[in-house]
């Protein structure tokens, strides 16, 4: 082939339209395009997405710790301004029951 660009008459070009354009001269072909990745295969955003709620997540819930935890020990703190000196400390599990009449 030579670099030679064929002439294309155009009518709009006489009009004093002037296109910039390259004639086609081979037919247009149709290939199949292979997919990227596999089909079951996440896209690159989704992962990315994924993985920042996951962060967020996290993130929030140790932040919820923390405030849970600095208010139980600052209420401990209190507390043991109140009751003074404790010498000792006693828990017990107390179960109470109701009962009716016997017989009815």
């Amino acid at each position: 082939m030579t670099d030679e660009t064929p002439e294309v008459y155009d009518h709009a070009a006489a009009d004093g339209e002037v296109l910039d354009g390259v004639a086609v001269l081979a037919e247009a072909r149709v290939e199949p395009v292979a997919p990227a990745r596999h089909p079951g295969a996440l896209s690159p955003a989704v992962v990315q997405t994924v993985a920042v709620v996951g962060a967020g997540v996290v993130a929030g819930a140790a932040t919820v710790a923390i405030v849970q935890r600095r208010r139980t020990r600052r209420l401990a703190r209190r507390r043991r301004r109140l009751l003074g000196s404790v010498l000792a400390s006693r828990s017990f599990l107390v179960d109470v029951h109701v009962l009716g009449e016997r017989g009815k």
